[in-house]
């Protein structure tokens, strides 16, 4: 493998000091113009590469951000990557992605590896395991070390930050509410992320919704779970056994198993059975019929979430307020719906 030179190796080697070597690689005016090349030159051909931690510790800034997900192959957090990418790019930003897979030792380890100097700042979604066992000391630990984090999706109010969110709680009055207006009277609801803040949010606007209505919160009806496992096994015969008209799925894979079970039991949709699930990937147009969904506007959170981040890194005032942002979402309909 090439050996990497050091800024203390190109100066003997050419007989100039650090300064002079540092100076003419960050093209500095003090530096002449043949030196500067001379340098440079000299630096690309022993593959010399800057030292980003000593950089930061000069300079306070590496101009690159820190992004945590806790499952990739979640459509909403992919959405969310593209508009973090996005904005990062325009703002001359380099982004340094980690995945936790809903790991608390994965998720703390991340944090500590890009705390050490190689990121300004992080934007992330706490893991399932975090939100289960209710440990945030993790998130605390680099705030209080002068690292600052932006919050989506998945939030704490134990930890003081700034957080961007979708309004969880409305969404779901919303969207039984549409069920409601539509001629549903028994509605379902099938989650299997009960463990998540968000998921009591809308299961708490779904129950609010039926007050609402002057209907009964039928507790029968109410299926709660912490994996997509565990609900598919609770729920394996839950059309046969219940008399429902409508199931509200708060995650993707309760919405795709809600509209296989509606069609293997042949029921007509939405004539006789209607879904609304909390998603909005690809596949909830491409289904047939295609699924009607509260659309969470993934790329607008990270847009908005690396501005903020972005907008405290490059701020100038010390007692910065933390915020919270709200992004509304968008029920969307389409066949497994009756339409208003």
């Amino acid at each position: 493998m090439k050996t990497k030179a050091t800024l203390k190796q190109i100066a003997k080697e050419l007989g100039v000091s650090v300064s002079t070597v540092s100076k003419a690689l960050n093209d500095s005016p003090e530096i002449s113009d043949p030196t500067k090349i001379r340098v440079q030159e000299y630096a690309k051909l022993k593959n010399y590469k800057p030292n980003i931690i000593g950089l930061n510790l000069k300079n306070r800034s590496t101009r690159t951000i820190g992004v945590i997900i806790p499952n990739i192959l979640n459509s909403f957090f992919a959405k969310v990557f593209t508009g973090i990418e996005k904005v990062a790019d325009e703002k001359g930003y380099k982004v340094i992605t980690c995945i936790s897979n809903e790991s608390l030792e994965k998720e703390i380890s991340a944090l500590e590896m890009l705390s050490n100097g190689t990121i300004d700042g992080f934007i992330l979604s706490i893991s399932q395991e975090a939100q289960k066992l209710q440990q945030f000391g993790h998130f605390k630990s680099i705030i209080n070390e002068g690292t600052p984090i932006v919050m989506f999706d998945r939030t704490s109010d134990e930890v003081v930050c700034d957080k961007v969110v979708v309004d969880d709680l409305d969404s779901a009055i919303n969207a039984t509410e549409h069920l409601i207006k539509t001629g549903c009277k028994k509605i379902a609801l099938f989650s299997a992320i009960n463990n998540l803040s968000v998921g009591k949010l809308r299961v708490e606007g779904y129950k609010k919704a039926l007050e609402n209505a002057g209907l009964k919160v039928d507790e029968k009806l109410i299926v709660l779970s912490e994996t997509a496992e565990d609900l598919d096994a609770i729920t394996v015969d839950f059309l046969n056994k219940n008399e429902v008209d409508a199931i509200f799925a708060l995650d993707e894979h309760a919405s795709s198993m809600a509209m296989k079970m509606a069609i293997k039991k042949g029921l007509k949709i939405p004539e006789e059975f209607s879904v609304i699930g909390f998603a909005d990937g690809v596949w909830s147009r491409r289904m047939t019929p295609s699924l009607s969904t509260v659309s969470q506007h993934g790329p607008e959170i990270g847009e908005v979430a690396t501005k903020m981040l972005i907008e405290k890194l490059e701020s100038k005032e010390e007692n910065y307020s933390h915020k919270t942002t709200i992004i509304k979402t968008e029920l969307r309909q389409r066949e497994s719906t009756r339409k208003l």
